[in-house]
């Protein structure tokens, strides 16, 4: 019997399922370099707020030009703005200036292990909120991917060199974000796509940092004497604008926990970046560290996998009638 094309194409389920685990793995890859080219943006005089403000301008003109090509530009209604701007605050503005302001004082590499934690914060939000039910595979990926982030951290925190001021700092923006992974499932604005929110996300969290200027001791002044600043801040523009639009895919296909995990793929791909080619001396617990949060990732896979695949086959079986 000859297959219709139709019956060739691959599954809904299926395909939503390759999308997530691509933007997973390409937009936490996205996000280590980032907090890599924070720490060179430093090390040129890029202050923390110029460096992260430029480039958020920067990505919101890219993403905005992609909306107006696409014809899909943010919707900007009541409901749409809040969106923006809270999403804005918790998902962009706060989390990254925090960690932009902390790389100096603990490492790109301490930064890309902290990104690793929202996923037991975002799952203990989601059980709170009714957002996901209780399921053992789940439940033990985010715990092995939080055993090995703190693993990590636990390491840099009792190293002799320490600044511990600016370790438990940084904390704070793990937190940011889980509440930003909930929020923005929560409060999706009805019928609007993941490009045109991302783009208004963005736009919002440029008008913040740039109102941030006005704030004593902060400067959006870039150094002159030679191209490196300004050639950093286009790179992260572009880096930027790849991430939200992977985020908002992710966030769409995948969900908030699942979400999460950008944060430890960060981890995997920015603390090997910093380490080989920044000269940053490797965290202690690293292979411990980095061992765990690559199990997390697989089980949390896994267990989306098997959701995917027996909603699938629950739709696809046909229904009996009652009379």
């Amino acid at each position: 019997m000859v297959q219709s094309p139709a019956s060739k194409q691959t599954p809904p389920g299926r395909r939503a399922k390759v999308i997530s685990l691509i933007c997973l793995l390409l937009g936490g890859a996205l996000l280590g370099l980032a907090t890599n080219l924070a720490k060179l943006a430093g090390e040129v005089a890029l202050s923390p707020l110029a460096f992260l403000a430029w480039s958020i301008v920067g990505a919101a003109l890219i993403l905005l030009s992609i909306s107006a090509l696409r014809r899909d530009l943010p919707p900007w209604n009541s409901r749409a703005l809040e969106y923006y701007a809270v999403s804005a605050l918790v998902g962009v503005a706060g989390p990254n200036l925090i960690f932009f302001s902390a790389i100096p004082h603990v490492g790109a590499s301490f930064v890309a292990m902290i990104i690793s934690l929202p996923p037991l914060l975002t799952y203990v939000g989601a059980l709170a909120l009714r957002m996901e039910r209780f399921r053992v595979v789940r439940v033990t990926g985010v715990i092995a991917a939080l055993t090995g982030a703190l693993a990590l951290a636990a390491g840099q925190y009792a190293a002799p060199n320490a600044d511990k001021f600016w370790i438990l700092i940084a904390v704070i923006g793990p937190v940011l974000l889980a509440i930003g992974n909930l929020y923005r499932t929560l409060r999706w604005p009805p019928g609007a796509s993941g490009d045109a929110l991302a783009t208004g996300m963005v736009i919002a969290a440029a008008l913040m940092l740039l109102a941030a200027s006005s704030m004593p001791s902060f400067s959006l002044t870039v150094p002159t004497e030679n191209s490196l600043p300004v050639i950093l801040i286009a790179i992260q523009s572009v880096v930027f604008a790849g991430m939200f639009l992977l985020l908002f895919i992710l966030q769409k296909t995948g969900g908030p926990v699942l979400l999460s995990l950008l944060g430890s793929v960060g981890a995997l791909v920015g603390v090997p970046v910093a380490i080989l080619l920044q000269g940053e001396a490797p965290p202690e617990n690293l292979m411990l560290g980095a061992a765990l949060i690559a199990a997390g990732i697989a089980l949390l896979t896994l267990d989306q996998t098997k959701r995917t695949r027996k909603q699938a086959n629950t739709e696809a079986q046909p229904r009996t009638s009652s009379y």
